[in-house]
């Protein structure tokens, strides 16, 4: 019965696959790279606050143009009071000024600068998302290519047992081997046709995160190109650690925001104490008007024309402590600027270190690893061999099975462990 169900669910699986296999997009690695850097949401929203920075360095750079306003108005008045021959008067102004700022202490050349380093700082952000979302989509594709191989191992291990329980059901018939040698081959097959439920389940699930990095839908279909990643892909040689430390110092742009912070609050220090200069300005203006009841509105226009300029020159003298305060907190700030810039610099160390040291030790591993499946791939075929002529038992051929399937499994793991770590200092190094 439960051959019948798990051939009836193979066949299932197998057609549905085979007429979807024309429709399903498959992605290469490069190409998830490709397609999260335009329609991820974090990489987009990072885009709009550099694009909102930009605007604000226009509108710092124009506070050093002059300014033009001009202003009409109509009034009414009435006037009930006895003895006049006009009770209403109607009457209206118009005007036109102009002003600008000569000397502000240099705090408009200041914004003008701190602005426009905060605008690199903004493209580094955006910069620092595209990493970020690189590194999340590396780990998980390697995963679901990890996931998608260890379905097969558990596939053709359930396919191996199924083969030796209909092998085991004749030898029993043939009153080679006991019932009891024959269940628990059929309860070895049923576990291992149960990892392969479990092995695909994970791999829906490996894929589900993946499709949500990317912003796919959850009803998108994708399968994934596996790397045709070598021996000698895997066992790499590393570069030195400390040169993979300094360059992604050089090249991590969470580092270099952070050294356009220190720049960023050395210009809000000059703002902040631009506070304790003259402000001089300079305006100038035109205008005139008119009312009923008086003269022509005409020459009243003309007479009432006129034109003034002047400068003013405004000196802080008592500002309630206000520049003090803005000067301290502007140091303070700075401070902290450099605080921050020393733990961008010591997380990116430790991650690089990190990635590193996980580089060395599945690649030694999945030497090891290699050398431990041939071994136990061996073992479990000629334990299989003697079970058929009755010199071993179900046990042991059971425990040679399960040791191969292991090993199968742990060089899967260091394989693909191997290859996602030197993808991620291929990041941290500025290759990808």
């Amino acid at each position: 019965m439960m051959r019948n169900v798990l051939l009836a669910v193979g066949l299932c699986v197998a057609g549905v696959c085979a007429d979807a296999a024309d429709t399903v997009r498959v992605w290469t690695l490069q190409q998830c790279l490709d397609y999260a850097e335009e329609h991820n949401i974090e990489i987009r929203r990072s885009r709009n606050d550099y694009l909102s920075g930009v605007e604000d360095t226009k509108q710092a750079r124009a506070a050093r143009l002059p300014s033009l306003s001009g202003s009409v108005g109509q009034t009414y008045t009435n006037y009930p009071a006895a003895g006049r021959s006009e009770g209403n008067v109607y009457s209206g102004s118009y005007s036109l000024s102009a002003g600008m700022t000569l000397f502000q202490g240099g705090r408009l050349r200041a914004e003008v600068k701190r602005q426009e380093v905060q605008n690199r700082m903004d493209a580094l952000a955006v910069d620092e998302a595209r990493v970020d979302i690189r590194l999340a989509i590396v780990q998980a594709y390697m995963q679901c290519l990890y996931a998608a191989e260890s379905v097969v191992i558990c596939q053709s291990t359930a396919e191996a047992s199924r083969l030796q329980r209909d092998r085991a059901e004749a030898m029993w018939q043939a009153g080679s081997i006991s019932r009891v040698d024959f269940a628990q081959l059929e309860s070895q097959y049923a576990g291992d046709a149960y990892e392969v439920v479990a092995a695909q389940a994970n791999s829906d699930n490996s894929k589900l995160q993946l499709k949500q990095l990317l912003e796919l839908g959850v009803t998108d279909e994708m399968a994934l190109a596996a790397p045709d990643a070598t021996e000698a892909d895997v066992l790499r040689p590393l570069p030195p650690k400390a040169a993979l430390l300094d360059t992604a110092l050089l090249v991590m742009p969470e580092v270099r925001r952070g050294e356009l912070a220190v720049e960023e609050a050395e210009w809000q220090g000059k703002s902040a104490r631009a506070g304790y200069f003259p402000t001089v300005s300079l305006n100038a203006g035109i205008g005139s008007g008119h009312a009923t009841g008086t003269q022509a509105e005409g020459s009243q226009m003309w007479n009432n024309l006129n034109e003034n300029v002047g400068l003013t020159v405004s000196i802080p003298i008592l500002s309630n402590r206000q520049n003090r305060t803005a000067v301290n907190k502007a140091r303070l700030s700075l401070e902290n600027s450099r605080l921050d810039l020393l733990d961008a610099q010591k997380a990116v160390q430790e991650d690089v270190e990190t990635v590193y040291l996980d580089a060395l030790s599945a690649q030694s591993q999945y030497a090891a690893a290699v050398e431990k499946e041939q071994y136990a791939r061996q073992s479990y075929e000629l334990t299989r061999e003697q079970f058929e002529v009755g010199a071993k038992n179900t046990v042991e051929l059971i425990t040679a099975q399960n040791e191969w399937t292991a090993a199968r499994q742990e060089t899967l793991q260091a394989k693909y462990m191997a290859l996602m770590s030197l993808k991620l200092l291929d990041i941290y190094q500025g290759k990808m």
